[in-house]
């Protein structure tokens, strides 16, 4: 059984496309013919999309067979899929299903090629998206990271308490902060604290924070800083996160300052699309 919000995104994407129709099938395509279209890979990627692919021809009566599992590696020239049903079908999709594969494949590549790099040399630091979504896309772009093998981090506002340098300037304090969103919320929730010096890692711990997030902290200064708060008996009280300006290009360093989580919105917002197309053949 297809999600039904799945299934509602993605009628929303065909309607922006093709609010009244596709003129040019509708004028050139028999409404009978039949068509199979293979979608091939024009580049490197990490596969993202099965579930997508096949709600997307559900909703229109096509019949879909991938050739490829989902988190495999795929290289140039490969062939990802097939769909075949009433041709015209397979033209309404066609942009919006090559938009979305391309979108979400190369994020889980980015993901990928970033867990990669640290499992190479034996670093358990997790890679971790962020908020940093495009608004329409943000499922698409965590589960692609998921995919990719890493995590998703807070879905959306609702999901948990990540006190950010605004709300401690509005609030007057960490520790102020800190102590409003324990006393109003569930115990179910974890509360995460943004830092950006050991000085307030120290206020954030005291108050009780569950996590503590390093925000554009040099990676020596937060190596200092974690090898601090370990020399204090604190590390192991709380889970530490580094963000902010983290790539392919320092990495490493970060993960070998010692937090748990690296999070990275050049995942999600900087990740090049992998070239993907659809062949479309008469049958």
């Amino acid at each position: 059984m297809s999600n039904p919000l799945l299934k509602g995104l993605l009628m929303k994407f065909i309607e922006e496309d093709a609010p009244w129709g596709d003129i040019t099938t509708n004028l050139t395509i028999d409404p009978a013919a039949e068509a199979k279209g293979k979608i091939i890979s024009k580049a490197e990627g990490v596969f993202a999309g099965q579930e997508e692919v096949e709600t997307l021809s559900s909703i229109f009566n096509l019949k879909p067979q991938m050739k490829i599992k989902e988190g495999e590696r795929f290289p140039p020239n490969k062939l990802l899929g097939e769909i075949s049903g009433k041709a015209k079908n397979i033209l309404l999709i066609e942009r919006t299903l090559l938009n979305l594969l391309s979108h979400m494949c190369g994020i889980a590549k980015a993901t990928r090629d970033a867990v990669d790099l640290l499992k190479s040399k034996n670093l358990p630091t997790r890679i971790a998206a962020t908020r940093k979504t495009l608004p329409g896309l943000r499922l698409f772009e965590k589960k692609a990271v998921i995919i990719g093998g890493g995590d998703p981090h807070r879905m959306d506002l609702s999901s948990m308490v990540l006190i950010k340098d605004n709300h401690i300037a509005l609030c007057g304090s960490i520790s102020e902060a800190v102590k409003k969103a324990r006393s109003h919320s569930s115990f179910t929730i974890k509360i995460e604290v943004e830092v950006r010096s050991l000085a307030e890692a120290l206020k954030a711990i005291e108050a009780g924070a569950d996590i503590i997030m390093f925000d554009n902290m040099p990676a020596k200064e937060l190596k200092d800083t974690v090898e601090e708060l370990k020399h204090r008996g604190l590390r192991d009280k709380v889970l530490l996160e580094a963000s902010g300006g983290i790539n392919q290009t320092n990495l490493i360093d970060y993960a070998l300052a010692g937090v748990d989580i690296i999070s990275m919105s050049s995942i999600t917002a900087s990740a090049q699309p992998v070239d993907i197309s659809l062949e479309v053949e008469p049958i």
